[in-house]
């Protein structure tokens, strides 16, 4: 990436949180002078009081390479690449850092907060690279996804965690090339449209999964360097696999090499810790009200989706950007202008964030983790929205999971968290997750999260997946949960694949699979999520046997019957009320034997027989298997459209007449005046 000078204009849109390409501007570019390669430098900290540049080149010796600081607080210098790489690394890349004078007095070692590679764990330098010399073989899917329509599309993710998807047998990490290598056959194998991945921006500390960065720009090293990044991301688009990052803009960690009290100030964060800090969380909360933070973000989220190639940005701790009370107890918040607990100019950025994603990034996804009820977070922005593709479902995934830790015994006293579901599920363009937060911290995996002996903990978690598949919404799952990983994920270590050779497991990973490609065959599924249109309950009361049914519907009217047993009980004859003749005929049964299911199921065509059921017109009598869910294809037979009214058309001279009153016409006068 060459360097360029900018323009006036480019510094004032820098200042002013409306510069989407910050990252050309600072930070560490090539660049040619008299004809001669060279690196300029460009950091932004206006109250230092003296900056340099540090590194191997001149011994880390802080008073060798002074920076010159410009009009509008950025500091700059440049130096021939010879210079740069004298004492480089064995791997050609130089190292360096920004030794800081601060307004406080107090000398400070930063990495640059614009640097695209940094050193590997536990060290922390900046890296020197040219992110122009990896070339790209994914250009048929960047066409594709420029007219793709995710809302009409299905969209079934894989989230992961790269440090702990797998790992060598010494314990080592895969990296990104080795990832590749196996990741992708068996994401196609199983059936997902995506993946999404934990932050894989640089990070010190593993525990933390990715999500305390200090690196914004950078790929973390843990793995392989940038264009090894790129390299994944690549092969995965020419695979026919999306790739969704995770990105946390909400806060960083207070990790001296970072952008904490950058230049001896709070700089990048506000200083009142009312709204400048996550106590809870021991980060620092972005300040949206400066425009040279807005910038730094918004360039940011670009950059990934620019650079990377990136196919969407999952939004991490969304709300923790519109309310000053996030994490907080009353009077541990300083409240807006209005004394209300919303951050207006956090709002504002999400706003301009999404507004300038959608504008110079067609076909992406922009995907919020939002946790509370706040409204039109996937409404348009000149609606008044957040500009939001997509959201996550926090309230149908924590009812959900709630009600399968019950015993079946209790679960029809709450069935209500099946169906309220239904009241909300198309205010946003919903996803639906079990993500990396639900099975950690003693939640217990999704195989244990279902209560029982195993026979009932498989048939529970298919069953529960077979539902969340037909339910409207997007879907996600993480990784380990497609073949019920028993304990909960642990970050240091790979998952038990192991598990595989045991006689419960490989099935149940083949029943998710089946599902994942009925998902992905079926439109029904997948083509209207935002509407009654697409979605019918057939059977939404029966608590007593704490059974569901309900139809989804395709644009053209092909319709799928799901229907899901929460209890161990089995229905060798149920009935259902059908809105229209026709035949139904089993696709998919989690219960089948395949699936280490008890082997109930349809075995043959079903015709629904005329006769009101349950307010409907037709009725079916279905095998319902225990612990189950069950797909039907639905021929409908539909009746023949109304005849088209007729009428009849006055005479002129009647239709003058009863214009000026004279005449009253009636059915009788009609025919008469026809006559």
């Amino acid at each position: 990436m060459l360097y360029h000078a900018p323009s006036a204009e480019i510094r004032d849109a820098f200042h002013q949180g409306t510069n989407r390409r910050a990252y050309e501007m600072l930070g560490a570019h090539p660049c040619f002078e008299d004809g001669k390669r060279k690196w300029h430098f460009c950091v932004w900290a206006p109250n230092a009081k003296h900056v340099a540049l540090i590194g191997e080149f001149n011994h880390w010796d802080k008073s060798q390479t002074p920076m010159q600081k410009q009009y509008d607080g950025t500091w700059e210098i440049r130096l021939p690449q010879e210079t740069l790489w004298q004492n480089v690394p064995a791997d050609g890349c130089p190292t360096y850092k920004y030794a800081v004078w601060g307004a406080d007095d107090v000398w400070r070692i930063k990495a640059d907060p614009f640097g695209f590679y940094c050193e590997v764990r536990p060290n922390n330098a900046s890296r020197l690279i040219d992110l122009d010399g990896y070339v790209w073989g994914d250009q048929a899917w960047m066409d594709k996804r420029a007219v793709y329509n995710p809302y009409r599309s299905p969209v079934n993710i894989y989230e992961l965690h790269i440090g702990s998807w797998r790992r060598h047998e010494d314990g080592s990490f895969l990296t990104y090339t080795e990832l590749a290598d196996q990741l992708i056959p068996y994401v196609l194998e199983m059936g997902y449209t995506h993946i999404e991945l934990l932050p894989v921006m640089e990070h010190p500390l593993d525990m933390s999964w990715g999500y305390q960065v200090t690196g914004f720009y950078a790929a973390t090293s843990r793995y392989g360097s940038p264009h090894d990044l790129m390299g994944l991301i690549d092969r995965c688009h020419r695979a026919g696999i999306g790739v969704i990052l995770d990105w946390v803009p909400a806060h960083f960690p207070r990790d001296e090499i970072g952008l904490f009290r950058f230049d001896g100030t709070d700089l990048y964060n506000h200083p009142d810790p009312r709204r400048g800090e996550i106590a809870q969380w021991g980060t620092m909360l972005f300040d949206y009200a400066r425009g040279e933070v807005c910038s730094y973000l918004l360039s940011n989220a670009c950059f990934w989706l620019e650079w990377y190639h990136a196919d969407g940005l999952r939004v991490d701790a969304v709300s923790g950007i519109i309310y000053y009370d996030f994490c907080k107890e009353p009077g541990q918040y300083l409240p807006n202008c209005y004394g209300g607990r919303e951050n207006l100019d956090g709002i504002n950025f999400l706003r301009r964030l999404n507004q300038t994603v959608y504008h110079d990034f067609p076909g992406l996804m922009m995907i919020a983790e939002e946790s509370t009820a706040f409204p039109m977070v996937t409404a348009p922005t000149y609606l008044g929205g957040l500009g939001f593709g997509f959201k996550w479902n926090m309230g149908w995934m924590n009812d959900i999971l709630s009600y399968i830790k019950l015993d079946p015994v209790y679960r029809k006293y709450h069935h209500d968290k099946l169906t309220f579901s239904l009241m909300y599920a198309f205010n946003e363009n919903y996803i639906l997750p079990f993500s990396h937060d639900e099975v950690v911290h003693g939640k217990h995996s999704m195989l244990d999260k279902n209560p029982g002996d195993l026979w009932k903990k498989f048939a529970g978690l298919r069953a529960l997946y077979g539902y969340t598949m037909a339910h409207p919404g997007k879907k996600l799952l993480f990784m380990g949960g497609e073949f019920a990983h028993f304990i909960e994920w642990k970050y240091d270590d790979q998952l038990d694949w192991f598990l595989l050779v045991y006689e419960r497991h490989a099935p149940l990973q083949s029943c998710v699979k089946a599902l994942n490609h009925l998902y992905r065959s079926t439109p029904a599924l997948y083509q209207v999520d935002d509407s009654w249109n697409g979605f019918q309950w057939i059977t939404a009361n029966d608590s007593d046997n704490s059974v569901v049914a309900f139809l989804r519907t395709d644009q053209e009217g092909k319709a799928l019957l799901c229907v899901t047993n929460f209890t161990p009980v089995f229905h060798p004859i149920y009935r259902i009320g059908l809105p229209f003749g026709g035949t139904l005929n089993e696709v998919l049964n989690t219960d089948r034997v395949e699936y280490g299911g008890s082997n109930q199921y349809n075995a043959y065509e079903i015709h629904a027989a005329p006769g009101a059921y349950n307010d409907f017109p037709f009725w079916a009598d279905i095998c319902v298997p225990p612990l189950s869910t069950v797909y039907f294809t639905y021929d409908k037979i539909l009746p023949p459209p109304p005849k088209p009214r007729q009428f009849t058309t006055l005479s002129a001279p009647v239709r003058r007449q009863a214009a000026s009153g004279l005449t009253k016409p009636t059915g009788g006068s009609r025919k008469q005046s026809a006559k």
